[in-house]
C-alpha cells in the first residue's frame, strides 16, 4: 500500500517530465551469455551448495532443472561478465514447495534486486528488472532456499529497455497495473546474438538444436520457442511503447519473408527466435502447416500502425514489406476466393478442414467448418484500409485510390448483405462451407467484426456490442486470457471506456491464476497479457494515436469514471517522446519531447463551439471518425514545448 501511495503522490505534481534515455548494452560487444541456462548440461557453469542439485522429476522446460532442500542456507549461482555499459532484465521459471525462498541478483557483490518468493508450486516466472551495469561488472543469479523446496529453470537474460513511459495517476489500480505490464513485459526479450535452442515444444522438451536468436521477443505459448503471427500482432503496439522496433521490424519481416508463392501467400504460423526457421510444431511442409486467414491481413494493418509510431521508411521502402502488402491484399484474396459467391468483392476464404489447411477464423476450438469469418472480413477491411494509407506515403495514387475504394466496396457489402440474415435481425457472423450463415457467439469471429471497424456506426453496432460483452461476461466467456485481451481493444474502439476498462481490470485480476492450458502455468506469464496491457493504457485510456511520417498526434481521453486523471509520460513517437495528462473528458495536456515541431489534434467527443487552448478560446473543429462525431483543437507545438487544451463549459 505505501508504494501505491507513493505512486499517486508523485502522479501529483506538475507535469513536468524530464525525458530519460535507458542505459542499454551495446549489440556490438555481444550478448550477456548465461552457461547452461536450461540446466540441461548438469552443474556446467553454476555452484551448487550443500543441499542442492541437478534433478529430472519436474522440469519447467526440457529434461532437467535445479533443486534446493527447504532450510536456510543452501543456494545455487552463476557469475557473468557484463560485455557492455547497459542494463538487463534477468528472468526465471521457479516453483516452491513453502515460502521465503529467493531469486537474487547481485552486481559486483551488491544486491540489484531480490525477489522473496512466495509458496507457489506452479511454475512461475520471476524478473527483476533493469538491473545497470559498467562493462566488465560482474552480474550473480542467485536461487536461495526457504522453508520449502525450490525448483528453478529456464534463466533467460534480456536487454534494458529502449524506452521508458511512465504512468502516474489519481488511480492507484492503473498505475500498478502499467507498472506490472512493463516489467512483465520487458522480461519477455531475447537479446540480439544470443544462443538458444531451436523448436522446443511439449512433444519435443529438448527441442531439435541450437540456434543464434535474432532481436525479437516472446509472442505465444511460453514452453514453445517462438513466436506467432496472432499474438505478435496483438503486441506490436505495446511492444513499440516499450522500445522494441527492431524486434517487432524483424519479426515482422521474417512473417513477410514467408509469406511465398510456395505457402499460397500464406505467412507461416510462428518461427524460432532466429527469425529465419519455421517452428516445427506448427510447420509440417510447405502444404501441411497452420495458418489462419486473419493473421495475413493483420500483419498488414501493423505495419501500418508501427509506420505510424515509428517513421521509419523501411515499412515503405523494404521490398520484402511492399511485396508482402500488395501480395496479401490481392494475390491472396484471389487465390482464396473460390468457395461461396460474393459478387463484385472478394472474400478471403479458409478451407474448413482445419489449421494445417487454412482457418477462415482465430477461433479454433468450435468446430465449425467455417469458409468465411466475421474476424477475417474484418481484418481483410483493415488490411485495404492500410495499403491505401502506406501508398499514400509512397506517394503511389493509383494503389492508394484502389485499396481505398476496395475497403469502402467491403465494408458497404458486409453491412448490407454478408453480415444480414434474411428473414431475422440475427447478425451473420461467419459462414460455413456449403454456405449455411452462423449466428450467435463466435469468440473471435463475432468481437473482431466491431473491433476492426467493419460495422457502420448505429444502434445496429451498439447492440451487437452489448451482445459481446454479454456473451463474453457469461457462459460463452473464453477460457483462454489471451483471447479475452481483445476485449478492451473493442471496447475502446467505440468509446465505450467503462466496458474497456472493466476488461482491462479483468485480465490484470486474473494474473495469478493459471491458465487453461496446464504448461503455460499462470494467466499473468502468458507473453499477450503484459504488451496488450501496455498497448491499451496508451492506445485505449489515452487514446494517443501518432502519425510520425506526418509529424502529428492525435489524442482523446477514455478514461472511466474511477479515473480522474491520468498522465503517460515519455512515450516514444517518430525521433522523440510525447507526454499526455487528460483530467476527465474536459482538459488535456500535451508536450512534445522531441526536437521536430509536432501538430497535436486534441480530440473531444460530441459537437462544442468552443474550446480553450492555452488560455485563448477558440472555435471547435467539427470532425466525424468512424461514424462518431467530435470537436478537435489543431495545435502546433514546437519542440520541447507544452500545450493545453479545455472544453469551454
Amino acid at each position: 500500500m505505501k508504494w501505491k501511495a507513493l505512486s499517486v503522490a508523485i502522479g501529483s505534481s506538475l507535469l513536468a517530465s524530464v525525458a530519460l534515455t535507458p542505459a542499454v548494452a551495446d549489440p556490438a560487444r555481444g550478448p550477456l551469455i548465461v552457461v547452461n541456462p536450461g540446466f540441461e548440461q548438469d552443474a556446467a557453469g553454476w555452484t551448487f551448495t550443500e543441499g542442492t542439485g541437478v534433478a529430472t522429476n519436474r522440469p519447467h522446460g526440457g529434461a532437467k532443472l535445479v533443486y534446493l532442500d527447504s532450510g536456510a542456507g543452501k543456494s545455487i549461482s552463476q557469475t557473468v561478465t557484463a560485455p557492455a555499459a547497459g542494463s538487463y532484465s534477468i528472468s526465471a521459471w521457479i516453483a516452491t514447495g513453502g515460502a521465503a525462498g529467493t531469486f537474487t541478483v547481485r552486481r559486483n557483490g551488491a544486491d540489484a534486486g531480490t525477489v522473496t518468493l512466495p509458496s507457489r508450486s506452479t511454475y512461475t516466472r520471476y524478473t527483476i528488472s533493469d538491473v545497470a551495469a559498467a562493462e566488465g561488472d560482474r552480474i550473480e543469479i542467485v536461487f536461495g532456499s526457504g522453508s520449502g523446496w525450490v525448483n528453478a529453470d529456464d534463466v533467460m537474460v534480456s536487454p534494458g529497455a529502449t524506452a521508458d513511459p511512465r504512468v502516474t495517476s489519481s488511480n492507484a489500480e492503473i498505475v500498478e497495473l502499467f507498472a506490472w505490464a512493463k516489467a512483465k513485459a520487458g522480461g519477455w526479450v531475447h537479446q540480439d546474438g544470443v544462443p538458444g535452442l531451436l523448436n522446443v515444444d511439449e512433444r519435443v522438451p529438448g527441442g531439435t538444436g541450437e540456434g543464434v536468436y535474432a532481436a525479437t521477443y516472446w509472442a505465444g505459448y511460453a514452453h514453445r520457442t517462438g513466436y506467432y503471427s496472432r499474438d505478435f500482432a496483438h503486441q506490436l503496439a505495446g511492444a513499440h511503447i516499450l522500445g522494441l522496433d527492431q524486434e517487432n521490424k524483424n519479426m515482422l519481416r521474417s512473417f513477410a519473408a514467408s509469406a511465398t508463392e510456395e505457402h499460397k501467400y500464406y505467412p507461416v504460423w510462428a518461427l524460432n527466435f532466429d527469425a529465419k526457421t519455421y517452428l516445427a510444431i506448427d510447420y509440417r511442409s510447405p502444404t501441411n502447416f497452420v495458418r489462419e486467414v486473419p493473421a495475413t491481413f493483420e500483419l498488414v494493418e501493423k505495419a501500418n500502425q508501427a509506420f505510424r509510431w515509428t517513421g521509419d521508411r523501411a515499412y515503405l521502402d523494404d521490398p520484402v514489406f511492399w511485396s508482402y502488402y500488395q501480395r496479401a491484399t490481392d494475390d491472396f484474396v484471389t487465390l482464396h476466393d473460390g468457395q461461396l459467391p460474393n459478387g463484385s468483392v472478394k472474400v478471403a476464404e479458409g478451407t474448413g478442414k482445419g489449421i494445417f489447411q487454412g482457418a477462415a477464423s482465430y477461433n479454433e476450438v468450435s468446430g465449425e467448418p467455417l469458409a468465411e469469418a466475421g474476424d477475417a472480413i474484418g481484418a481483410q477491411y483493415q488490411a485495404y484500409k492500410a495499403l491505401a494509407d502506406l501508398a499514400l506515403d509512397r506517394l503511389d495514387l493509383k494503389t492508394s485510390l484502389k485499396a481505398a475504394k476496395q475497403a469502402r466496396d467491403l465494408k458497404a457489402y458486409f453491412n448490407q448483405t454478408w453480415s444480414v440474415k434474411p428473414g431475422s435481425d440475427e447478425f451473420v457472423r461467419a459462414y460455413t462451407v456449403d454456405g449455411t450463415p452462423l449466428t450467435g457467439f463466435g469468440k473471435e469471429n463475432s468481437w473482431f467484426m466491431p473491433m476492426k471497424g467493419i460495422i457502420d456506426a448505429g444502434p445496429r453496432n451498439d447492440a451487437y456490442l452489448d451482445f459481446v460483452d454479454a456473451e463474453a461476461s457469461g457462459a460463452g466467456r473464453p477460457r483462454n486470457i489471451e483471447a479475452i485481451t481483445y476485449l478492451p481493444d473493442t471496447f475502446f474502439r467505440h468509446n465505450r471506456d467503462e466496458t474497456a476498462w472493466k476488461w482491462m481490470r479483468y485480465v490484470y485480476e486474473q494474473r495469478e491464476t493459471r491458465h487453461v492450458n496446464s504448461r503455460q502455468g499462470l494467466n499473468g506469464d502468458y507473453p499477450e497479457v503484459p504488451f496488450t496491457l501496455v498497448g491499451q493504457t496508451v492506445e485505449g485510456l489515452m487514446g494517443i494515436q501518432p502519425d510520425a511520417p506526418r509529424h502529428t498526434v492525435a489524442t482523446q481521453s477514455r478514461l472511466p469514471a474511477d479515473i480522474g486523471w491520468l498522465q503517460v509520460a515519455d512515450v516514444p513517437v517518430g525521433d522523440g517522446t510525447v507526454t499526455v495528462r487528460h483530467d476527465g473528458h474536459t482538459s488535456t495536456t500535451f508536450i512534445n519531447g522531441s526536437r521536430t515541431p509536432r501538430l497535436w489534434e486534441a480530440r473531444f467527443e460530441g459537437g462544442r463551439p468552443w474550446l480553450e487552448v492555452n488560455g485563448h478560446r477558440v472555435p471547435g473543429l467539427p470532425k466525424v471518425i468512424d461514424g462518431i462525431r467530435y470537436t478537435v483543437a489543431l495545435v502546433p507545438v514546437p519542440g520541447g514545448h507544452t500545450a493545453t487544451v479545455k472544453i469551454v463549459s
